[in-house]
């Protein structure tokens, strides 16, 4: 336990656990619903997306935050424009633009007179930079995403299983697709200080699709989710601090590596069970305890 408790010893390191763990609430109460709806391209391209809003915040002398955050909402938007206004399908839209921003963001970076050490924190991270300024941004931001899951929880699960049936229940899918959008620019941008935006979507798809091989109800998920996102927190923190490996990559790996644990076990369990079928997911059924009102 000395090799646990000693690695959170330093103030920087007790920062460091705290700006984490709140990018893991964030992001599995988002990625939650990126996983269930299959979004995990878009995920990742917005994660990319973000980084001419953040150069040119960096260059220019404003906040990063702003910067990312004006970037994602305007990625999210070209991607519905296109999807809608053209032929063109939804995943080649979102593909066009990943190599489009991310290729602005390395232009405006080579316009500079030298690659900013900021620049570079800010895209492959500074988990042990936190300071707490940062956390209470982190705080704030992750906050709103609650509230907005909470509020918005039956128009996300109607659209997840049926968007024809969320149409009917009268549950607005455009409006709950564009607040989906809206909640996976704000949790990006509320973790990408901590982890980078390199590395955010370790943790905004590594949990939430283990948690999804474990159990199948949507909340019981994104509890869940949290619990295996603490997990890969302290285990990357601590490995980071022992072995002076980056704090951010090692805690998106360790979220990767939990998926391919549970995996495996979870095949080796179905094996000795005679090849059964794991459980279903949450059933297609559970909309017919929606009742057909509007959102507030």
């Amino acid at each position: 336990m000395d090799y646990i408790f000693d690695a959170f010893e330093p103030a920087f390191m007790q920062r460091a656990l705290i700006g984490s763990l709140v990018a893991v609430a964030a992001t599995s109460l988002v990625g939650t619903w990126v996983v269930l709806r299959g979004l995990a391209f878009l995920g990742d391209a917005l994660a990319h997306g973000v980084i001419p809003g953040i150069a040119l915040a960096v260059l220019w002398g404003f906040n990063p935050i702003i910067g990312a955050f004006v970037a994602a909402l305007v990625m999210s938007g070209l991607v519905s424009v296109v999807s809608t206004r053209t032929v063109v399908r939804e995943d080649t839209a979102i593909g066009l633009l990943f190599v489009g921003m991310l290729s602005l963001g390395i232009v405006i970076v080579s316009r500079a007179r030298s690659f900013s050490t900021e620049v570079t924190a800010l895209l492959f991270g500074d988990v042990l930079g936190v300071t707490v300024s940062d956390i209470r941004t982190q705080a704030v931001a992750t906050a709103a995403v609650a509230l907005t899951t909470v509020v918005f929880y039956r128009p996300f699960l109607a659209l997840t299983f049926n968007r024809a049936k969320a149409q009917t229940l009268g549950m607005r899918p455009h409006l709950a697709q564009t607040v989906l959008l809206v909640l996976l620019a704000l949790s990006i941008v509320a973790s990408f200080q901590t982890i980078g935006t390199l590395l955010v979507f370790g943790l905004l798809v590594g949990p939430p699709a283990t948690a999804s091989l474990l159990v199948h109800r949507v909340p019981v998920i994104m509890m869940t989710s949290m619990a295996l996102g603490a997990a890969a927190v302290v285990a990357g923190l601590v490995v980071s601090f022992h072995h002076g490996t980056a704090g951010g990559a090692t805690i998106a790996g360790f979220s990767v590596l939990q998926f391919f644990i549970v995996l495996i076990g979870r095949e080796i369990i179905v094996a000795f069970r005679q090849g059964a079928p794991p459980p279903p997911s949450e059933p297609e059924e559970a909309l017919a305890t929606l009742a057909p009102r509007s959102l507030p």
